[in-house]
This record gives structure tokens, C-alpha cells and sequence, in this order.
């Protein structure tokens, strides 16, 4: 083989050479990225692509951090300072107020844990999450019925009628919810001795046929 031969070899091997260099480039990351184009080193670690799922996020974040209290139980000590034989209660939401009587007597420590959270204003902008034709319910913190700790039952011989006052309950017999409260529409003899009875309206019974789903509780200030 000649010097010429040699160096079209050798020049053949370098025309190969390079095509290869360029057509490998990319594996090597040498290969520029087109303007615009997003990096996984650009992305957050959470993105919220439009107001609707950031809203969600936040309210699922919420609604973890305040799940856990459901299966807490309120301590009777930290209620004796509210227990009372009798109270009035006005739930103030925009259709109008809504005054009760509270049975402290018959049901000292559910009258004494609802005093306790009107006071505080845990009740301050909840909403009535349940509206049917013979019931309406509301002071869940959750906003969907699944909220709010436990505490046991008081049972007594107050009979649900028409605008009476009780809380909601699983039904177990042994346990009630420590934050959501029903008023009745109309009589309800099936929850006498199922459910705790502390109270009854005095005043608003016109304000409770207007209640709807999602109407809130303003203020609940007790006399």
C-alpha cells in the first residue's frame, strides 16, 4: 500500500469518525436543548396547574391535619368550669337568630362542651352541611359530616319534638360527636333514647324551615 492509499485510508477512517461523534452526541449530553423546553431540574416539586386543584390541596392538607381529632375524646375535667344547670343559646346565621334553652341539668356535659365551643367561637363561620325536611345540621369543622372529635352520650327522658336540640352520633350507644349539632324540623319520636337531647328553640322556629345546605353559623353567643 502506497503513501497515497495510506492517507485516503486514514482520511476515510476520520470522515467515519466524525459522523459517528456527531450521531452519538446526544447520549454524551452534548446535544442543545431546544429553546423553551422544560428541564425536570425546572419543575417543582408540586405543581398546581390552576386555581381548582390548588384550592383542593389546601383543603385536603386542612382536612388531614384536623381528621386525627375524631378519635380524641374530650376530657369531662376541662368542661366543669362550663357546666351550668340551664342556658340560652342564639345561633345567629343569615336567615335570622335561632334562640334555645340548654338542658345543663339532663345533659350537663354536652350542654357544657357546646357552651364551651360557642364561646371560644369554634362555631364562628361552620356551616349546615345537612338540611332534610324533618332535620337540619350543622357545626361540623370539615363542612362534610365526617368532622369533629367524640365524647360519651347523655342520654335522657327529653322526648325529640319539633325544634329540639341534639347531637350527632353513630349510633353506638356509647360515643356522640363532640362538635356537630341537629335541630329538629318536626317530632321525632324514633330518636328518643338513641340520641342525646340538650335542648329546645324558644325562638327561630321560622328560621329553621329556611335553612339550606351550605347557610352559615355566624356566632354562637350564649346568655
Amino acid at each position: 500500500m502506497n503513501k497515497v492509499q495510506i492517507s485516503i485510508f486514514l482520511g476515510i477512517i476520520l470522515i467515519f469518525g466524525i459522523i459517528f461523534y456527531i450521531t452519538q452526541a446526544g447520549y454524551l449530553g452534548l446535544n442543545t436543548r431546544p429553546k423553551g423546553e422544560i428541564t425536570i431540574s425546572q419543575i417543582p416539586d408540586q405543581m398546581n396547574f390552576n386555581t381548582d386543584n390548588q384550592t383542593k390541596t389546601q383543603q385536603n392538607t386542612q382536612n388531614q391535619k384536623q381528621r386525627p381529632a375524631q378519635t380524641q375524646l374530650v376530657n369531662p375535667t376541662t368542661l366543669d368550669q362550663y357546666k351550668t344547670a340551664s342556658a340560652t343559646a342564639i345561633i345567629k346565621t343569615s336567615k335570622g337568630d335561632i334562640t334555645l334553652v340548654l338542658y345543663g341539668e339532663d345533659a350537663s356535659y354536652t350542654t357544657a362542651n357546646f357552651i364551651m365551643k360557642a364561646k371560644t367561637g369554634y362555631y364562628n363561620k361552620l356551616t349546615f352541611h345537612r338540611v332534610e325536611d324533618w332535620v337540619i345540621q350543622g357545626g361540623d369543622p370539615l363542612g362534610t359530616g365526617t368532622g369533629g372529635g367524640s365524647m360519651p352520650v347523655e342520654f335522657n327522658n327529653k322526648p325529640f319534638m319539633r325544634g329540639s336540640l341534639g347531637v350527632a352520633s353513630r349510633g353506638d350507644g356509647q360515643t356522640q360527636n363532640d362538635s356537630q349539632f341537629f335541630i329538629t324540623k318536626s317530632d321525632a319520636s324514633h330518636l328518643n333514647g338513641q340520641y342525646t337531647n340538650f335542648g329546645m328553640v324558644t325562638d327561630g322556629l321560622a328560621v329553621i324551615d329556611q335553612i339550606s345546605i351550605g347557610d352559615k353559623i355566624l356566632e354562637i353567643t350564649i346568655q
